[in-house]
């Protein structure tokens, strides 16, 4: 049950890959889930500056953590793309 978010990427990178004809620009896909998680995981930082001391270690943490896991959805998503251009020429 822990995995379905990162499953559902991976069938939605297919269906991407497949249904958009020629080839995806995947180093652009990456440029983006590198800069989503980066602004994502900075919110996370600010919001825990925001909250005092105590909660900036948690905000630093999970700003970590999302950055991380935007990063591994963004992989993800551009393997599905790359299967789904697989399934395409076949």
């Amino acid at each position: 049950m822990a995995y379905t978010l990162e499953i559902l990427i991976f069938i939605i990178g297919i269906i991407y890959g497949y249904m958009k004809p020629g080839k995806e620009d995947r180093s652009a896909l990456l440029k983006k889930g590198l800069i989503i998680g980066i602004i994502l995981g900075a919110l996370m930082v600010v919001l825990g500056l925001i909250g005092g001391r105590g909660i900036l270690l948690l905000g630093g943490l999970v700003g970590a953590v999302v950055f991380i896991e935007v990063i591994i959805l963004a992989v993800l998503f551009i393997i599905g793309t790359y299967i789904g251009d697989m399934v395409e020429r076949k």
